[in-house]
């Protein structure tokens, strides 16, 4: 199935995009086991349009996951392997000198691997920060800067980046101004024993069965553009700004339990992460309007990683999806 041309009526993409993520589902379903909640907001972040970052034990197909939703939207994919001796050259590029035919000398600049549709940043905390902000005007400019001169990134451009938060010795942990430039942050956890299972029959017999690209670039791009004309209440762009704002200690009218447990809260981009992310959800949900449950459905990817717990909240063994399920809990739905 595919599509090159946004479709002209509401109801039209609704079922486009409804039909996308069966076809898409059943695809994914042929090469990775369990992990539907991650899968789901992954497609949510691409039709969206955001950069994601994927947090998860080694071993638990955080890059496969990737590439498997690179090769379904035939898009061109990258992967960066991130080590202590990385540099910002290796990721942009870099210019170097030619000789024509004439004996002329110039500068030419020979682009990076950033220069793709989809970059997986792998093991993104192994590099140190000068590389890692390499990376910060490439993700929210869509452009990079080598020699004093501006180069334009191909559209549409996604920074999907893995950590693994098990092993601290020998990473550099992502400053929270890199961090806020991620629309989710995606938590991989641990199968079921009967998907493990499953996992290893499939991984030992060898010959895993190819996918078929379904969609372009430009159909990726029209996903975006209807993605954003989805209607929502002014209550529920409130609600979601609310549950931002409340997860700031400080201020007045937070409850408690913030002030005890949360020593940074989420900023501005994490209520617009909110909305931006169920209007992509609605569509895929089959709806042209945005629900309570969309926005309470992506609180945990979209505030994660914007909000940094406290001392006290380490020695009560409280974690920041504690605090989110708080917050859900505590700040009135419209």
């Amino acid at each position: 199935m595919e599509f090159t041309q946004p479709p002209t009526g509401a109801e039209a993409a609704i079922e486009k995009l409804r039909q996308s993520r069966l076809d898409i589902e059943e695809q994914l379903r042929r090469v990775l086991v369990g992990q539907e909640e991650a899968i789901e907001q992954l497609l949510i972040a691409l039709f969206s349009g955001g950069h994601c970052l994927i947090t998860g034990p080694p071993g638990l197909a955080k890059t496969l996951l990737v590439r498997t939703v690179a090769q379904l939207f035939h898009l061109d994919f990258r992967r960066i392997q991130f080590t202590p001796d990385l540099m910002p050259s290796d990721i942009i590029g870099t210019e170097i000198l030619i000789e024509d035919d004439q004996h002329r000398r110039s500068l030419k600049f020979v682009s990076g691997p950033i220069f793709a549709n989809v970059v997986l940043a792998d093991e993104i905390n192994r590099t140190p920060p000068k590389t890692q902000a390499a990376l910060l005007e490439a993700m929210q400019e869509k452009q990079v800067t080598a020699a004093g001169h501006c180069h334009e990134l191909p559209r549409p451009f996604f920074v999907l980046a893995t950590q693994n938060p098990i092993e601290m010795e020998g990473t550099y942990p992502l400053p929270e101004a890199q961090l806020d430039r991620f629309l989710f942050n995606i938590v991989v956890d641990y199968l079921p024993e009967d998907d493990e299972v499953l996992v290893v029959q499939r991984t030992t017999r060898g010959g895993a069965e190819p996918l078929s690209p379904m969609f372009t670039a430009e159909d990726l791009l029209a996903f975006h553009e209807i993605s954003a004309q989805v209607p929502i209440g002014e209550p529920l762009v409130r609600y979601a700004v609310q549950l931002a704002s409340a997860s700031r200690p400080g201020r007045q009218g937070v409850p408690d339990f913030v002030n005890e447990w949360v020593a940074w809260g989420a900023g501005l981009r994490g209520a617009q992460s909110l909305v931006l992310g169920a209007k992509a959800r609605a569509l895929l949900k089959g709806r042209m309007h945005v629900s309570i449950e969309d926005i309470q459905a992506l609180a945990f990817p979209a505030l994660r990683h914007r909000i940094l717990t406290s001392y006290r909240a380490e020695a009560d063994g409280v974690t920041v999806d504690d605090v989110i399920r708080k917050l859900i809990e505590t700040i009135s739905a419209p």
